[in-house]
């Protein structure tokens, strides 16, 4: 069986695909026609340099897939040919304020808002939840035990999130095109020709996917903060800081948070290291993730493959240059070809026109 490194991200109505190269998107458009890009990957940071050292990666790792998913999300909207939203005033006063356009500003303000969004469901809330039962029994507790809710409050949530967003009918199509992003993967790891019919008939689970990130991190988490939090009471006089008063309890839950940056980088480490080998330890590890795909990947159609297989494909034989999808271009290549159609006599129908240049 082939191995390949490429993966990918579904967007709106199109597929990214990431190779060593760069990164290819292709998007279908409202006219049915397919909008390719392919950029050639700019080394940032040298071999065995700081930012390759392992876990720490994946916090960089983590950080860049957040801006490159927006960017890449925001840049296929564009490529649909749809119109665009007017910028709101706010917006356009962050762009003149910081020299930026409208559309970065819409991108670093929307990370910010997920950041946020994140942060509260995710890490605001379980605390809430532990200090709600904490009133209920009358009683603190302490804080290895504490760590344990939190993570399983947030596993809950994260759930949760993901079986609803799934059911809104744009997230569905999504989805559906991140089946088609691994069906294709799969398909070529099987080493088939690369066919919409072949691709359909491959998996739409990989163990490599995000989702499986995602899953790992919040496993990783539950794990991490109760060992922290059980080293900590330890400490000579930590019980007493910690449950002091209020603040110093709250202080310590928050402390917690930065603790997402070593979780990330410890998760991308064991995702690596599951999706490489085949083992029964790494099949128990890769198996809940997997078993979540089934909510993220949903069966696509043939035309989804269609664009899945045409952004492997560009990604595995990129082009010398970069490739930039020119929508003027394309805009009045359809002009000129609408200009050129002659309409049909008057008492003559469309079809008998065909039928005579078929003649």
């Amino acid at each position: 069986m082939k191995q390949t490194t490429i993966g990918g991200q579904a967007v709106i109505e199109g597929v990214m695909m990431r190779s060593e190269k760069g990164t290819a998107l292709v998007v279908r458009r409202s006219d049915g026609s397919l909008a390719k890009e392919f950029h050639h990957k700019r080394t940032r940071y040298k071999k065995g340099s700081f930012p390759t050292w392992p876990v720490v990666r994946g916090v960089y790792a983590f950080f860049q897939s957040l801006s490159d998913g927006m960017s890449i999300t925001t840049r296929a909207a564009e490529m649909l040919g749809e119109e665009e939203e007017e910028p709101t005033k706010f917006e356009k006063w962050l762009a003149k304020r910081f020299n930026k356009s409208a559309m970065d500003v819409v991108k670093w303000v929307a990370i910010a808002l997920a950041t946020v969004l994140a942060i509260g469901l995710f890490f605001l809330l379980p605390i809430g939840v532990v200090s709600l039962l904490e009133l209920i029994v009358g009683s603190t507790m302490n804080a290895a035990l504490s760590a344990v809710v939190q993570g399983l409050v947030r596993l809950v949530i994260f759930l949760l999130y993901i079986y609803g967003i799934s059911k809104i009918k744009d997230i569905k199509r999504v989805f559906m095109y991140h089946g088609a992003e691994h069906k294709t993967i799969a398909c070529y790891e099987a080493e088939l020709p690369m066919t919409p019919e072949n691709a359909a008939k491959c998996t739409r689970l990989h163990p490599r996917c995000g989702t499986n990130y995602l899953f790992l991190t919040m496993a990783v988490s539950i794990v991490v903060t109760t060992v922290v939090s059980a080293l900590c009471t330890l400490i000579p006089g930590f019980s007493a800081w910690h449950d002091a008063s209020g603040l110093n309890s709250f202080l310590f839950r928050i402390a917690r948070i930065v603790l997402i940056l070593p979780i990330a980088g410890i998760s991308y480490e064991v995702l690596k290291a599951a999706a490489r080998r085949n083992n029964l330890i790494c099949r128990i590890v890769r198996a809940p993730g997997l078993a979540l795909q089934h909510l993220t990947t949903k069966e696509p159609t043939e035309d989804m493959l269609e664009v899945a297989i045409a952004s492997f494909e560009l990604a595995l034989h990129p082009p010398k240059g970069d490739l930039e999808f020119d929508e003027k271009a394309c805009a009045q290549k359809t002009d000129a070809v609408q200009e050129t159609e002659e309409p049909p006599a008057p008492g003559r129908t469309e079809q008998d026109a065909e039928k005579e240049a078929n003649a």
